[in-house]
């Protein structure tokens, strides 16, 4: 991992005769996995903001923000800022406590999810075994959030906002679990570096993307429905509810929805880069006609990762640029529409799909 190696080169620096041992190390890596994971986020932010808004623009035949810097490429740093200079209002016959504890449950698993996304093959913050169980695991903590903002907001818009977006997240929560855990088996591992090595072993045609793309199309549904993207944002549909559960919230607590909006459309792209796209994988591509050997000399490593780096975020926005295209093109559905088509569409497919795959992993039939 690129802890790993620059803890090592920590070590042949000397850090390793330090008194305090293993303290030392550990605050460092503690330290320099936060520091690299909110730069990577605020980074992405900005990024995934300035896209939505230009392909935005360009669908609807308009130009877009180009006052904020010279092309308006700060225009989504100034709508973060804005709401550090309002003030923090707080209603007076709400439940304060759950008003504020809130949005860090919303915010929350839209920026751990991150670590465990690999962007080469040492070059990932956390590596663990059972990565996809994380990733199961991490989208199960935001439905109790929704209902606690409507509940502490204590007005005739925000709970039902919130409990719509709870009904939402969870009737979409098996049809999601089930796709990760077909990829699994597909892979023979839970780890999400296994899983990309898995797919880039068997070329282009290996990549998950053609063996399931029924389950494809089932991930992307169900993942932007867990996001609250158009056209699933029932829980915030402004001809109904106004804003939904954030009807209340201004300042601060306003901007961390506005900044999870973000995470919650880059984690969903990268998720989908590396079980179903090959991830920072570039020898399955198919104009390219050896392997890309990226386990590289220590001096050619730099250049192995930021190849790396860059194969995954062009995925990544690919995907991206589906999901803005999406939400710009289709029409909002009903609320009733929305959870028939989780549990009599994508959970019958998703069902059938699991054991489809292990029958089919079972006889090699599956195997390119």
């Amino acid at each position: 991992m690129v802890i790993d190696a620059y803890m090592g080169a920590r070590a042949l620096s000397g850090a390793q005769g330090s008194a305090s041992g293993y303290g030392t190390p550990s605050l460092a890596r503690i330290s320099f996995s936060t520091l690299t994971l909110v730069s990577a986020v605020t980074t992405g932010v900005l990024v995934i903001a300035r896209l939505e808004r230009k392909v935005s623009a360009g669908i609807q035949q308009r130009i877009g923000p180009e006052h904020a810097g010279p092309p308006g490429i700060i225009q989504a740093l100034a709508d973060g800022a804005k709401p550090l200079l309002k003030e923090d209002l707080i209603p007076s016959k709400g439940d304060s406590f759950l008003f504020s504890v809130g949005p860090t449950m919303v915010i929350t698993p839209a920026l751990v999810g991150f670590p465990v996304i690999p962007f080469g093959h040492s070059l990932v913050l956390v590596d663990l075994g059972v990565g996809v169980l994380f990733w199961i695991a991490v989208s199960s903590i935001a439905p109790p959030g929704p209902p606690m903002t409507g509940y502490g907001s204590n007005n005739k818009y925000s709970p039902p906002g919130g409990l719509r977006a709870a009904a939402q997240a969870i009737g979409y929560e098996i049809p999601l679990a089930l796709r990760a855990s077909s990829i699994s088996l597909l892979s023979g591992s839970l780890s999400t570096v296994d899983i990309v090595e898995a797919q880039s072993r068997h070329g282009f045609w290996g990549w998950n993307l053609w063996r399931q793309p029924v389950g494809l199309l089932a991930f992307l549904t169900s993942y932007s429905a867990e996001c609250e993207r158009l056209p699933f944002d029932s829980p915030e549909a402004e001809e109904e509810l106004v804003a939904g559960y954030q009807t209340e919230y201004s300042g601060i607590k306003s901007g961390l929805y506005y900044v999870a909006s973000h995470p919650n459309l880059s984690a969903p792209s990268s998720s989908v880069t590396v079980p179903y796209s090959g991830g920072w994988d570039l020898s399955a591509v198919p104009f390219i006609p050896a392997p890309v050997d990226f386990h590289m000399p220590v001096t050619s490593e730099v250049i192995g990762s930021a190849i790396g780096i860059v194969v995954v975020l062009i995925k990544a926005y690919s995907f991206s640029f589906i999901t803005i295209t999406a939400r710009r093109t289709l029409p909002r559905v009903r609320m009733d529409q929305l959870l028939d088509l989780g549990r009599k569409s994508l959970l019958p497919v998703t069902l059938g799909n699991f054991p489809l795959t292990a029958s089919l992993q079972l006889f090699g039939i599956g195997t390119p």
